[in-house]
């Protein structure tokens, strides 16, 4: 197939995949023509590089397939690429990944470095900023913008923005509410990484946080654990380590406000932030990100 010399736009007036709707306005060129764009990164879907075949399609959407290559494909084993356009970018890190530096002059490798080096091989100028953070030992999507103005806008307007975050946790013991909301109010000692969590208001910022038990397992040893879904109405520093300690029941694995490993059968930390609904801040699309079920929590 002779290389393009410009890049080709395509409206999508009815539902389809992908690749169908390629090869039907590529006017019939091969599958393994058609699915080669794909893996050189030359497919655009409403301005993302998309490389599945079989992604879904649907009206309104625009097809765009570029005239060379696309960006450069980021590959580290704590840091996935879930999506990327020209204004924001959507991964999952893995536990163990700092999401920015701790200190200025930090030589650590983080998930803000990582993805620095990532978009400056694209071109030098380009640059990333943070919108928001996970802890070091919690796994799941964060979302980083690619302009300064970009980041101010999506951190004011975060709580508008974002429609839904749901997290996955394996809790200490079994809860007996199975579902409840839990309010209190945390203030944060930054001298001792700490945060400290009351259930009057003593000038700390509100936190609230929504949970359901979805399974309950019993451990090789005698003990217990809750699988516990959680929806968060605010997002503070260590808002739901501190809010299942609360009532008694901590993140396993968690060292700061549980018991550590002497309660978790691998040791990480088991909170995963699963769920990220937002409205895009520049095309006003609703964007679903989901991951699966951390693998090690199945063990």
């Amino acid at each position: 197939m002779k290389p393009l010399k410009n890049n080709t736009v395509f409206p999508v007036k009815d539902d389809s995949l992908l690749l169908p709707f390629l090869m039907m306005q590529m006017n019939g060129k091969s599958r393994n023509s058609t699915k080669s764009l794909l893996a050189h990164r030359q497919v655009m879907v409403n301005g993302a590089i998309q490389t599945r075949h079989d992604f879904t399609l649907h009206e309104g959407d625009t097809v765009t397939i570029l005239a060379g290559k696309g960006n450069i494909e980021l590959k580290h084993p704590k840091l996935k690429l879930v999506y990327e356009d020209e204004y924001l970018i959507v991964v999952e890190k893995k536990q163990g990944l700092l999401t920015v530096p701790v200190s200025v002059g930090s030589k650590e490798t983080t998930a803000f470095s990582i993805l620095k080096a990532y978009v400056k091989k694209q071109n030098l100028r380009n640059g990333i900023y943070v919108v928001h953070r996970l802890d070091r030992e919690t796994s799941g999507l964060l979302v980083f913008a690619k302009s300064p103005e970009l980041q101010e806008y999506m951190r004011t307007y975060w709580k508008e923005l974002v429609k839904e975050r749901t997290y996955i946790a394996l809790a200490e013991g079994l809860i007996p509410a199975k579902e409840d909301t839990i309010t209190t109010w945390l203030t944060e000692d930054k001298r001792n990484a700490v945060v400290y969590s009351s259930s009057t208001d003593d000038g700390g910022a509100i936190a609230v946080t929504h949970y359901k038990v979805i399974k309950e397992r019993n451990l090789p040893d005698g003990g217990t654990i809750s699988v516990v879904e959680l929806h968060l109405e605010t997002g503070r520093t260590n808002q739901i380590r501190v809010h299942l300690a609360s009532i008694g029941h901590p993140v396993v694995g968690d060292r700061k406000y549980g018991h550590g490993n002497t309660y978790s059968p691998f040791d990480r930390l088991c909170l995963h932030a699963k769920v990220l609904e937002f409205i895009h801040p520049v095309t006003e699309r609703v964007m679903h990100f989901e991951t699966p079920f951390p693998k090690d929590f199945l063990h």
